[in-house]
């Protein structure tokens, strides 16, 4: 059974960043495909960062030179720091995991406001 909890969302102010934190639950988490996803208020859920078992990445176009996604294979901890934040980065971020099947974690309120 795998079970994802994030922390580290909040409020802040344009150019700000914060450092998002997913923690793993269950065995053999350097085997996962690990992601983090976001959906804002009246759009889709739409994935921000991937990072594969091997360590290779992926970004969403919008974030890509801002944000940068990591693992702890020790810490089984994904993380996601996210700089320069605009308002447009305003959503809730999933954690997501992958071998077989989805995981998803409850999501964390990230929200950039002046």
């Amino acid at each position: 059974q795998v079970q994802l909890v994030e922390s580290g969302g909040g409020l802040v102010q344009p150019g700000e960043s914060l450092r998002l934190s997913c923690g793993f639950s269950g065995r053999i988490f350097n085997i996962y495909v690990m992601a983090w996803y976001r959906q804002a208020p009246g759009k889709q859920r739409e994935m921000v960062a991937r990072i594969s078992n091997e360590g290779n990445t992926n970004y969403v176009d919008s974030v890509r030179g801002r944000f940068t996604i990591s693992r702890d294979n020790v810490k089984k901890t994904v993380y996601l720091q996210m700089n320069s934040l605009k308002p447009e980065d305003t959503a809730v971020y999933y954690c997501y995991a992958n071998y077989l099947r989805d995981y998803w974690g409850q999501g964390t309120q990230v929200t950039v406001t002046s």
